[in-house]
């Protein structure tokens, strides 16, 4: 099934605890378990097209609108990860899926450790990509962290291009523009309010004293020119996660998208594996 605006799949609404979550699923031949991608704080769906675009096309993918962005509804109320990863379960048993793989990035890495460990034996393995482990982790550059404080980003495609180099780093240092064409759907912009209820999920959270109860596989994704995510914290996660394997590429904190074709591969490496990788094995 085409939607109108071109991409293979279909979208569904679903309501829980009072919220419209807007959802996507690309459909797969259903020889492994669906991906479930976890957005960055104030991406919409869209933005999250060239990697799904370069996995393969036997892989069905499910993505979502967070609470307050893109075309899901903004929540009366706060919320933490922990609320947010058992409405992420409620969503998929509403879908019909049960076994899932996830893949949390930047913001969504965070909901995708909490939903690992909260749901062992639905998550079967795990992908973190440019995230950290919350308040106890390196913190980013401030010039970097400042930026992130409002959605003008996502709606002012000069801005993203002006700020792109020192805000996500690697190959968008040379070619800022490419921000503004990832970033830019303002089709589905979300609400300053939603912005904020994200920005106030994370606060006082951390997986550190956790991270070790996490016995899915798990594949660790960063770049090594990442502003808001320094690759120390890749070397956190990794020696927390017993079952870990990190893969560091050349870029920066949105060439997860911008080099989704060099980086797709690996994932699909990774989740057709049928054996759990060595405990502390690294790879570049």
């Amino acid at each position: 099934m085409i939607d109108d605006d071109g991409t293979i799949g279909y979208f569904r609404r679903v309501h829980l605890y009072g919220v419209e979550f807007r959802v996507h699923v690309r459909p797969g031949t259903g020889a492994r378990p669906p991906l479930v991608l976890c957005n960055g704080i104030g991406a919409n769906i869209e933005v999250l097209d060239p990697l799904v675009e370069a996995l393969p096309k036997d892989l069905e993918i499910i993505r979502f609108d967070a609470p307050g962005t893109g075309s899901s509804s903004t929540p009366p109320y706060m919320y933490r990860f922990s609320g947010l990863a058992h409405t992420l379960g409620l969503l998929l048993t509403d879908l019909g899926y049960d076994r899932v793989d996830v893949l949390g990035f930047s913001w969504g890495g965070a909901l995708a450790q909490q939903f690992a460990a909260q749901n062992p034996r639905r998550c079967r393995r795990l992908i973190l990509a440019a995230t950290g482990t919350g308040m106890i982790s390196v913190p980013g550059r401030i010039g970097a962290l400042s930026r992130m404080l409002t959605p003008r980003r996502y709606r002012d495609p000069a801005y993203a291009a002006s700020i792109a180099d020192r805000l996500y780093g690697g190959s968008l240092r040379g070619a800022p523009e490419r921000a503004a064409e990832i970033l830019g759907h303002d089709s589905h912009p979300g609400t300053s309010r939603g912005y904020l209820l994200q920005l106030l999920a994370g606060a006082g959270w951390t997986s550190v004293p956790w991270l070790p109860l996490i016995r899915q596989p798990s594949l660790l994704l960063f770049g090594d020119d990442d502003p808001i995510i320094p690759l120390a914290n890749a070397r956190i996660l990794h020696t927390l996660l017993p079952h870990s394997t990190l893969h560091i590429f050349s870029g920066g904190h949105l060439d997860l998208l911008v080099k989704a074709p060099q980086l797709a591969p690996v994932i699909d490496r990774f989740l057709s594996h049928t054996e759990a990788p060595a405990p502390g094995s690294p790879s570049r």
